[in-house]
């Protein structure tokens, strides 16, 4: 019964086939992008956490991966230089857990249109402080000669090695944000999602707990981040534009974020699939996927996986 359950599980084939990634005749080719998708479904997992999961419409979201990816850019180039990506890693998680404590403290309490609001507001700030503030972020430059060395001893510096980096980290934090969102923790998180009314008269502090879920999130998007600056090698100002949040909340929604809990990763294939293969070809891609988006959306307001017609969460 219990191997039964496990050939079951959806992650053990996500996991499967993103781990012979390097190895399909023409996809193995793209390694970059595989190492990026693997990144944006970190990015998109934890996101969802606010959206299908606490109805938080986090529309700033972006800027938390950016602190991650300023956060280890500045941490490898001024403190640790030469040296492995270990202490950048964690500092850059660290960046984007407490940019989102002192937001999510802020606006905690705030509802619908207003916390939406504010966050692309704080994501916006945070754009143009980095835009002006030349002497540390490197202004329009932005930072760049970060180059990847090693990684608990490792040699990460070829591009399938470091693919094999992110597959590790990807496969850990799908787990613990599964493990989150179907604890006891993320049943509270449903509930305030419902009805946060009746959730209050049951004695649950709705305003801690989306602290704590925006709080959560933020580490996993800074992570996400922190790992992007060393696919890249460099960190620009234009991470912390609005439309970075934009991608993610587009990838979400279409994927079935709010239906289902896998919704994320199908929108984040979709997505950079199109963003990187299609454009190559096309230059109007973004023509083709606004209809695709609009037409499944029409179709299916609850994405993709709500096609499927079942609820994961």
């Amino acid at each position: 019964m219990q191997i039964k359950s496990i050939t079951r599980d959806p992650y053990l084939y996500i996991f499967l086939i993103f781990a012979l990634y390097p190895f399909y005749p023409f996809l193995g080719k793209f390694i970059s992008l595989g190492s990026e998708l693997l990144l944006f479904f970190i990015f998109t997992l934890s996101f969802n956490l606010c959206l299908g999961y606490t109805a938080l419409p986090s529309f700033g979201h972006g800027a938390l991966y950016g602190m991650g990816t300023f956060g280890a850019a500045l941490t490898f180039l001024h403190l640790t230089p030469g040296m492995g990506i270990e202490c950048a890693l964690i500092i850059g998680g660290i960046a984007g857990m407490l940019g989102a404590a002192a937001v999510g403290w802020v606006i905690r309490n705030k509802k619908g249109i207003y916390f939406a609001m504010l966050t692309v507001a704080f994501s916006q700030v945070l754009f143009g402080l980095c835009w002006r503030w030349d002497e540390v972020t490197g202004g329009e430059s932005g930072l760049t000669g970060i180059a990847r060395s090693s990684f608990l001893g490792m040699d990460i510096s070829g591009s399938i090695p470091y693919y094999y980096l992110c597959f590790g980290f990807f496969a850990a934090c799908a787990i613990i944000i599964r493990v989150i969102a179907h604890s006891s923790f993320g049943m509270t998180l449903q509930s305030i999602r419902q009805n946060p009314i009746r959730a209050t008269y049951l004695g649950y502090n709705t305003g801690f707990y989306k602290f704590l879920v925006f709080t959560l999130s933020g580490f996993f998007a800074g992570l996400a981040g922190a790992l992007y600056c060393f696919l890249a090698g460099a960190a620009f100002a234009d991470i912390f534009d609005w439309t970075k949040s934009g991608d993610v909340v587009i990838a979400t929604l279409l994927g079935g974020g709010t239906a289902s809990f896998y919704g994320p990763i199908v929108g984040s294939l979709i997505f950079l699939i199109c963003k990187e293969l299609i454009s190559a070809f096309w230059e109007h891609w973004l023509l083709a996927y606004g209809l695709f988006f609009v037409l499944i959306i029409l179709i299916c307001p609850r994405g993709l996986m709500g096609l499927c017609d079942r609820k994961e969460q």
